[in-house]
């Protein structure tokens, strides 16, 4: 059977699951000629946004609301919306780690473009949680600046990655993160510093926050470094020799086991399970655990595939993979 994600998603918010949009009185307000409406300034699409145009994996169908933030105050106006109209929503950055339904997500995608970047000081850096993560690294570390030279190359953006406390070589998100800016789904906007929270693999605080609307800024505080360029110039030239970065991917399918000394993806390996396909979805010939979407995969053949790899892995090796991605289930 398709497997359903239980953990909290790789996005930016804890979406709102009580109430499905068309089993709501407002269902009708719109036209149903109409394709967009204007509300407190933003505009909001409806049934005519693609979302495999938003995700990495280049997989699902329509959301029946969607609309764009491009600072706070917008993504709290576009939380205020859905609650009023009893949406359910989802907030998303880069669509990395995400799988949507070819049935699309009857509910609201909100789109997080906030992306500015300050430097307060020599080595504080305060930035949008849309801004892409990849790019933040690079910034740093051409600056002189270490912490986030295993950023090269990671799709996603901050807030995203601060959700998930991404890492690699060694290094975490939340080794830099000096405090982050959060909305609540009251619409509050909270600081919360890097004391208050923790972190662990692949997790953080924010992920059981049951009051979490959004990240909205992060604040970094890195350490300067004369080596930092040159260290994120190997990290970069392994990842582009140990994984299928010109493919549509979303990065890590499965969370390394905690508490085996073997990763997910050798486990997937051993399993002989490279280059299995279901459709148009398969296991990477070059790293077992990122699956790709070779051309016209649909959201069924990628579940398939994800359900298929974890039973094989538990029958051969008596482990259960966890999932990194996130499914959002059409309803």
């Amino acid at each position: 059977m398709p497997f359903s994600i239980t953990h909290t998603p790789h996005v930016l918010l804890q979406p709102v699951r009580n109430t499905s949009p068309l089993a709501c009185s407002h269902a009708n307000s719109f036209n149903k000629k109409e394709q967009t409406q204007n509300w407190n300034g933003l505009k909001f699409i409806r049934r005519n946004k693609l979302l495999k145009d938003l995700s990495t994996w280049g997989i699902g169908g329509p959301c029946n609301y969607f609309v764009q933030v491009f600072d706070q105050s917008q993504l709290v106006s576009a939380i205020r919306y859905c609650h009023e109209h009893s949406v359910r929503y989802v907030v998303i950055g880069k669509g990395s780690n995400c799988l949507f339904d070819d049935l699309g997500f009857d509910g609201c995608v909100i789109l997080n473009r906030i992306e500015f970047l300050e430097r307060k000081e020599s080595g504080i850096y305060r930035v949008g949680s849309g801004f892409r993560f990849n790019s933040l690294g690079m910034q740093c570390c051409t600056e002189g600046f270490t912490g986030l030279e295993f950023a090269a190359g990671i799709p996603g953006t901050v807030g995203g990655a601060v959700y998930m406390n991404a890492g690699a070589s060694g290094q975490e998100t939340a080794g830099v993160i000096d405090s982050v800016d959060i909305v609540t789904l009251g619409g509050k906007l909270q600081r919360v510093t890097r004391n208050d929270l923790k972190f662990g693999y692949r997790s953080s605080s924010f992920q059981d926050m049951k009051d979490l609307a959004a990240i909205v800024a992060v604040t970094f505080q890195l350490p300067e470094s004369t080596s930092a360029r040159r260290k994120q110039r190997e990290y970069l030239e392994r990842r582009r020799m140990t994984q299928p970065l010109g493919e549509r991917t979303a990065g890590s399918v499965f969370r390394n086991p905690s508490d085996k000394e073997v990763a997910a993806a050798e486990l997937i390996e051993r399993a002989g399970l490279k280059g299995f396909r279901v459709g148009g979805a398969m296991v990477s010939n070059i790293h077992a655990n990122f699956f790709v979407n070779t051309g016209g995969s649909t959201s069924r053949d990628m579940l398939n595939l994800i359900a298929f790899v974890k039973e094989k892995v538990d029958q051969k090796f008596g482990v259960q993979l966890k999932e990194e991605v996130q499914y959002f289930h059409p309803q």
